[in-house]
Parts: C-alpha cells; sequence; structure tokens
C-alpha cells in the first residue's frame, strides 16, 4: 500500500504488479445532498488518519440507459451521498517527479455515465509516464436544470472543482500542475467546449482533447425553462427550486429519463426548444454560442468519428426502414436545403439508404462541423477522424459515436467495450491513437500537422492512419454559415 498527502489528509492507495499505483474514490467536494443540493460544489471535509482510497467511490445518481444502449455503452452505478469523487493512477506517487496530468470528463448526454466504469480505467496512461485523474460530476437535473435562485450548470461547476483539486493536490501524486491536459467524450468534450470561455476554469488547464463534442450544444434559457417546466408537470409539482429540492431522487431520476424519451417522441420545438435538435435535455445552459479565441491559451485536440450517428440508428434497427421525408425533415431543421445538400451527400454515396444519409448530415450538424469550427477558432489546433468501422450488426455500426474509446485507454480487452467492438479489434490501431494521445499532452503535438484553412489536415485513425487534406470538402463547404 502507498500513502499519499491530499491538503484534506492522508489516502492509501493499491500499488498493482506493473508498478501503477491506484487511488479512488477521493472526495474533490461535499456531498451535494441537503442543504448543498442545487448549490455550487463545497469544499470536501477534512478527516484524521488515513483514508482507504482502494476502492471506487459513489457515482452521481443517474437513471441507467434505455434498451438497447445499456448493453452497448459502459457505465456503473455505486449508491452513495458522497458521489463528488475522483480516482488517480500514478507511476510514481510521489512529489517532484513532475509528469503531465491528464483529467478525464465522461460523456452519456449530462445524465448518464461516470468516471469509475471499468473502460476508463487509468493504468495504460500511468505505464506511459501521465498521472491520469477520472471523475464523477452532478448529472441531469442535480447537475444541470434550469433554477431560479441557484446556479446553472452545477455540473460544469463540479468539474471545475476536481480540476482547483488537481492544481492543489496533484503534485503529491507525481503529477505537475502547470502540465494539465483536460479530455473528454461526447457530453464530457462539450463540457470542455464551454469551460474554454470559462473565467473560472482560465489557468486550470493547459491542453484540452475533445472527442466528438466541441462547443455548439447548449440551451439557451428559454429553452431550458420549458425543461423545467415539463419535468415538473410529470412530478405533478410547481417548476420552483423548493418544490425540486423536495422530489426524493427515486422519483426525480425515472422521471427525468422518461422526460428524455419524451423529446425523441415528440419533437416540437415549442415543447422544447433547441433540444429537440440534440435530444439532450439537460446540458449546459448558456446565452449562445461561445467559441474561444487565439488567445485562450489552450492547445487543442479536436476530432470526430466517420459514423458517429449509426450509434443511434443501428442497434434500434431505424438505418435502413427511416423514410425519405424524415430525411428531407430533418435535413431541413439543420439548416441546409434538403435538395441541394442531399445531392452533394448522395454523391459520394449512391447506393445509400436514406438512413444512410442521415447518418451522415446528423454526424457533420451534430459532431465534425463543431469540431472544424473550434479548431478554425484556435490557430494551432490540432484535427483527427477517426475511421476504423466496427465489425458489429453485420458492419452496419461503423465507425460509430464512442468507438474510439477503448483505442484511448488502451483496454480492448475490457469486457464492457466487447459489443462495440466485435472480435479481434486491432492493437496496432490502439497503440496509434493512444499514442498520439500521451504525446500530446507531453508535448503539444499529437505528431501530425497542424489544422489551418489552406490545408486543413486532419489524421485519419483506421486500419492504415494517415493525414488527409480537408477529407468531404464538398460536404464541409454545404455548412458555411450554418454551424
Amino acid at each position: 500500500m502507498t500513502v499519499c498527502r491530499t491538503r484534506q489528509g492522508e489516502v492509501r492507495g493499491r500499488t498493482s504488479p506493473d508498478g501503477v499505483t491506484s487511488f479512488l474514490g477521493i472526495p474533490y467536494a461535499a456531498p451535494p445532498f441537503g442543504v448543498r443540493r442545487f448549490r455550487e460544489p463545497a469544499p470536501p471535509e477534512p478527516w484524521t488518519g488515513v483514508r482507504d482510497a482502494t476502492a471506487h467511490g459513489p457515482t452521481a445518481p443517474h437513471a441507467p440507459y434505455a434498451p438497447p444502449f445499456d448493453a452497448l455503452v459502459p457505465e456503473n452505478a455505486i449508491p452513495g451521498e458522497d458521489c463528488l469523487n475522483l480516482g488517480v493512477w500514478t507511476p510514481a506517487p510521489e512529489p517532484g517527479a513532475g509528469l503531465p496530468v491528464m483529467v478525464w470528463l465522461h460523456g452519456g448526454a449530462f445524465s448518464n455515465g461516470s468516471g469509475s466504469a471499468s473502460g476508463y480505467d487509468g493504468a495504460a496512461f500511468a505505464r506511459d509516464g501521465v498521472v491520469c485523474v477520472t471523475l464523477n460530476y452532478r448529472l441531469g437535473a442535480d447537475g444541470f436544470l434550469h433554477l431560479p435562485g441557484r446556479p446553472d450548470n452545477r455540473g460544469l461547476l463540479d468539474q471545475i472543482a476536481a480540476l482547483r483539486w488537481v492544481r492543489d493536490n496533484i503534485a503529491s501524486f507525481g503529477g505537475d500542475p502547470d502540465r494539465v491536459t483536460v479530455f473528454g467524450e461526447s457530453a464530457g468534450a462539450m463540457g470542455i467546449g464551454a469551460l474554454l470561455t470559462d473565467e473560472a476554469a482560465r489557468g486550470l488547464f493547459h491542453r484540452a482533447i475533445l472527442q466528438s463534442g466541441a462547443c455548439h450544444h447548449f440551451l439557451r434559457p428559454a429553452s431550458a425553462r420549458l425543461i423545467a417546466a415539463r419535468l415538473a408537470e410529470k412530478l405533478g409539482i410547481e417548476p420552483t427550486t423548493e418544490a425540486f429540492e423536495a422530489v426524493p431522487l427515486p422519483e426525480l431520476l425515472p422521471a427525468q429519463a422518461e422526460l428524455r424519451a419524451e423529446v425523441g417522441a415528440d419533437p416540437d420545438p415549442a415543447r422544447w426548444g433547441e433540444a429537440v435538435l440534440n435530444m439532450m435535455p439537460f446540458e449546459p445552459v448558456l446565452p449562445g454560442l461561445a467559441l474561444p479565441g487565439p488567445d485562450c491559451g489552450v492547445d487543442l485536440l479536436i476530432g470526430s468519428n466517420h459514423e458517429e450517428y449509426r450509434l443511434f440508428l443501428v442497434p434500434t434497427r431505424r438505418l435502413h426502414v427511416f423514410p425519405e421525408s424524415s430525411l428531407r425533415a430533418m435535413t431541413a431543421a439543420y439548416g441546409l436545403d434538403p435538395d441541394e445538400a442531399l445531392a452533394v451527400y448522395r454523391a459520394a454515396r449512391p447506393d445509400a439508404t436514406p438512413g444512410e444519409l442521415l447518418d451522415a448530415v446528423a454526424t457533420d450538424w451534430f459532431y465534425r462541423i463543431p469540431a472544424i469550427r473550434l479548431a478554425e477558432s484556435v490557430p494551432g489546433s490540432y484535427l483527427y477522424e477517426f475511421a476504423w468501422r466496427s465489425p458489429r450488426f453485420d458492419g452496419d455500426l461503423g465507425a460509430c459515436h464512442a468507438l474510439e474509446l477503448p483505442f484511448v485507454f488502451d483496454r480492448l480487452e475490457d469486457p464492457s467495450y466487447g459489443p462495440l467492438l466485435g472480435a479481434d479489434p486491432p492493437q496496432a490501431l490502439a497503440d496509434a491513437v493512444h499514442g498520439a494521445w500521451v504525446s500530446f499532452a507531453k508535448t503539444g503535438s499529437p505528431g501530425w500537422k497542424e489544422y489551418d484553412r489552406t490545408s486543413r489536415t486532419t489524421m485519419t485513425f483506421t486500419g492504415e492512419s494517415a493525414p488527409v487534406d480537408d477529407p468531404r470538402a464538398r460536404e464541409r463547404l454545404l455548412w458555411e454559415g450554418v454551424r
């Protein structure tokens, strides 16, 4: 057993035979319940003696994913109120080692997920000379519901509190607080997009990796009020802070899961505002789009997967039955002229079904174009696309949303990833992706040319990874002035 000191007290971790020491379930903020519910995170209470940190702590309360996603996307649930906790993996648990630090923000549409899922084990990063931190933050209504008299974006405030803990304590675990890279996927990346322009987060991280998420997904206050009103209606309460505070979690969690399903079943902007486009009723509440500029002070690595939206079409068996009329309606809702845009997308996919075309259009709207816009706003950024195709679902799953995760964490053997990966995923690709992430954290370069508006160099990760200049340029140009 190994002991490290934090500002709140000492913690005891466990060292594996390969020399990586993990410290799990360390509180970075006080339990966000009782008088602290729906409020800014409070500092954790100090303790005496040595706190055991050999097992993961409680996860933020959330309802499970609905089928079939519950069998496809890794997450876990550990009960308990002390859910604002983190884990640390380090190869050198001692002050002065000065190793780069990577802090992971998990995805899950701001309603699901946890930092302690087995697929997010940070041992491979520690093996390669990086101190890795994963954390839990508040989700759903507790993290993101817009409430009068309470701070918005409490889940993001939790992330900032965790980053402050890293700043104040990570040196004891061998990390350098001045070499922090924050990285996240989906909602985790979208949270980073918001943190890039948040003054409260300035200086807490120096590099960032945004996987399948950027700055374009948020709710304006008017839409957030619609969501709160409908959730209150479902619960049979008034849409007041006091009324929500009185709702027990066993009643709130299924109600917010049902509300999310309602958005998809009846995507009426009059009921849900902007949430009808991305199907996320709980997400950061912001007055408008804010892109960081050249002076943001953060090095960026940004990217997406080639067929992100297939995760939402293939397991639900909609890919090959999606109607042309709905394809045209969604293309128009995304801001494109269906006649012009679909002709361009079809030209590159002459045999594609309407569902396959929807995947291409929605992947661009949701993920690829926001990544490009962020790279354009911060010169010197790096762009990637993950294009290896899963063999699952007879190959239809493709390079879907979340498929890059086992490659990033170099955990192809983790059973939780099996339903996405299928048999015999390529270790060489994991070596390339994981190695690029480690290189970026250590040096600021993942190993290919920076993105610029001339060459638009994009590393394409697949069986034979290579940089490509301006992939699918005609489709990208459709979105000029739109996204």
